[in-house]
């Protein structure tokens, strides 16, 4: 009867040992997928902003184009078309930061990303977590800044003073 209880005992501590293998080799592949989706959000969010923030200089230029002109406009011309000119002036501002923000960004988070592979943090499914979860929040911020002043300047551009 001992033998059969100590068997027994036996089989039951293997079994909740493989039980518990399983449950964390589960928790493992969960944290991956969520740190893998999270990178590959990264990925998209500055995918798009990339392709509206390629095109900031050329809207810049024809800004400060759009500006040159007033400029030699005659006195009074210049007068009515002043109000166009201050708008267009601050949406070269608003292109510039969104511009700077990219690249302010894109260098950091180049920056963080190798020290991330490069350290501790590889192995470490939470802190990959945490790290794109972080970069997330700023790479939607620059997105926004970017196809925010790109969408203003797409309409000032069009607009007739």
């Amino acid at each position: 009867m001992k033998k059969l209880l100590l068997v027994f005992a036996v089989a039951v501590f293997t079994l909740g040992s493989c039980n518990n293998a399983g449950k964390e080799t589960e928790v493992k592949s969960s944290l991956q997928e969520q740190a893998d989706s999270l990178e590959k959000q990264v990925d998209e969010e500055h995918v798009v902003a990339m392709r509206k923030y390629i095109t900031i200089p050329g809207q810049q230029k024809e800004i400060n184009r759009l500006i040159d002109s007033i400029d030699k406009l005659p006195a009074k011309a210049k007068e009515v078309a002043a109000p166009y000119k201050m708008k267009l002036q601050s949406l070269n501002r608003e292109l510039e930061n969104a511009y700077n923000s990219m690249e302010n960004w894109m260098e950091k988070f180049g920056t963080r990303f190798q020290e991330l592979n490069q350290d501790s943090m590889k192995d470490s499914l939470n802190q990959r977590i945490k790290f794109f979860t972080e970069e997330k929040l700023k790479i939607g911020k620059v997105k926004e800044a970017v196809l925010g002043s790109m969408q203003k300047a797409d309409s000032l551009l069009k607009a007739k003073f």
